[in-house]
């Protein structure tokens, strides 16, 4: 009898989550992955995720933008295309600037990464883009350059028929918006992963608090991307060394510390539900980072329903 009872309030609970987080303005609803790797590798698992959770966007890493030996900005980490994307769902390629680039010479720059992101997704069968997405961690610094450069990318992209948005960290909010289209709200990546007493690097709802005060007044259409990611972090004698994607990514000495972190399903449905309460229809369109096969196994199956469900789906 007390199994039966803790399994009534559990299920009590998660509808009660459900309906919680349902209060969503109108618009469109989608669900969507961002898949940031260096191969696109569409198997049977990550298949089988975006058809049982009725994923109808993709935003795809095409590239990296850093600074090169001559301090220009040059394109790197390149995706290669193992598999296509997947039918039905719509790709959206994304690209990172580091954000030094912006601090240089940026004359040039618009068209070069334009050309080269159609000339990728012609050359690899993608078919019917229509929108392209700018990640860069700009500051007051560089926003004038990044600005400038968002807005000659745009012209170039109105003029074959495809939008440019733009990612918003937290701390971002409390500026002027960038002149695109729409903006993907960052909600994650709110803590210190270099310290190892920070227990949630990757997300923490009361770091998170102060930055959303900004929210509802934002002048820019958002959409809401949460975590589903884990860090594998190394310390050495208490000091950050790295991130270990793979055991042997960094060398590991005796007496060092691996710690892993992973956001708990309740702090991203809190988190949901904090956006929901400020600017419910950034919820319309709920993005999960990112498409692995490690971090779509990570979770249970109900708890993936439950955060697409935050956005009112």
């Amino acid at each position: 009898m007390k199994i039966r009872a803790v399994m009534i309030a559990a299920c009590l609970g998660a509808a009660f989550c459900l309906l919680s987080c349902s209060r969503s303005g109108g618009g469109e609803k989608v669900r969507s992955v961002y898949y940031w790797s260096t191969v696109l590798d569409i198997d049977s698992a990550k298949q089988r995720f975006l058809a049982e959770y009725g994923v109808g966007r993709m935003y795809i890493r095409y590239f990296d933008v850093v600074p090169g030996d001559d301090g220009r900005p040059v394109p790197n980490a390149t995706l290669r295309f193992k598999t296509p994307v997947p039918a039905g769902v719509e790709a959206v390629p994304a690209v990172y600037i580091v954000n030094d680039c912006m601090a240089g010479d940026t004359a040039g720059l618009a068209v070069r990464i334009f050309r080269r992101v159609m000339q990728m997704s012609e050359t690899n069968d993608v078919e019917g883009v229509r929108e392209i997405q700018m990640d860069c961690d700009w500051t007051r610094r560089t926003r004038g350059r990044y600005f400038g450069f968002l807005r000659t990318l745009a012209a170039l992209a109105k003029a074959e028929g495809v939008e440019v948005s733009a990612t918003i960290r937290l701390h971002q909010l409390a500026e002027e918006p960038p002149p695109v289209s729409r903006g993907v709200l960052m909600m994650y990546n709110t803590g210190d992963f270099t310290d190892i007493r920070c227990q949630k690097p990757i997300l923490d709802t009361h770091d998170v608090a102060p930055y959303l005060r900004h929210l509802g007044g934002y002048g820019l259409p958002l959409a809401a991307a949460y975590p589903i990611y884990s860090w594998r972090i190394l310390f050495r004698r208490g000091k950050y060394v790295g991130i270990m994607h793979r055991d042997d990514d960094l060398p590991v000495m005796p007496g060092d510390s691996i710690v892993t972190r992973t956001p708990a399903v309740s702090d991203i449905i809190e988190a949901a539900r904090a956006v929901a309460r400020r600017k419910a229809e950034a919820n319309n369109e709920v993005i999960l980072f990112d498409l692995s096969n490690q971090n779509i196994s990570r979770y249970k199956p109900e708890d993936y329903e439950t955060i697409y469900n935050c956005g009112g789906i």
